[in-house]
């Protein structure tokens, strides 16, 4: 009897590749299409592109200078990513789910210092949240739904690099 179910005898000779982002190949247009030179200096934020990436690392005196794809998102005001905290209980809560979408901003910029909040803003149905990439928009809205309940749904962009996590709760 023939077995369909068996990995083919030749291995996986690309890289292989996985996360929404990754297939089609869809790219931040933010990012650079030319290697940086290493211990290219960020001059607004301090980062350093270091083996391949940028890094909270100290910087070399007379670095060559290049803003970074955060920075260059933060100054054109264009998110990558928002967060929309909605309904009535955001209101009362309001200060403590900006500081916990802060301190999820910190721990995320540790490792990926490109991973960035560009603003908090209030409009008539609660807070909105910009960042300057798709991932931490998700781990915000995980958090709150952590720690206050409520839903959380998030739509990324078919053909682009974007997307749009929404947390509700009703009082």
């Amino acid at each position: 009897m023939k077995q369909t179910n068996l990995r083919p005898r030749n291995p996986r000779k690309t890289r292989r590749i996985s996360g929404r982002a990754q297939q089609n190949h869809i790219l931040d247009p933010y990012q650079r299409q030319q290697k940086l030179h290493e211990g290219t200096l960020c001059p607004q934020c301090g980062v350093v592109y270091h083996q391949g990436s940028w890094r909270w690392v100290p910087g070399a005196e007379g670095a060559v200078e290049a803003l970074c794809a955060a920075c260059r998102r933060i100054n054109d005001k264009f998110p990558a990513g928002v967060v929309a905290l909605r309904g009535d209980f955001v209101r009362e809560h309001k200060e403590e789910m900006i500081q916990l979408a802060r301190h999820q901003e910190e721990v995320e910029k540790k490792e990926h210092p490109l991973n960035r909040i560009i603003s908090i803003e209030e409009d008539t149905h609660g807070v909105v949240i910009n960042t300057t990439d798709i991932h931490l928009p998700r781990r915000i809205g995980e958090a709150v739904k952590r720690a206050f309940h409520g839903e959380i749904e998030d739509n990324f962009e078919k053909d682009g690099y974007f997307v749009r996590v929404t947390w509700r709760r009703q009082a």
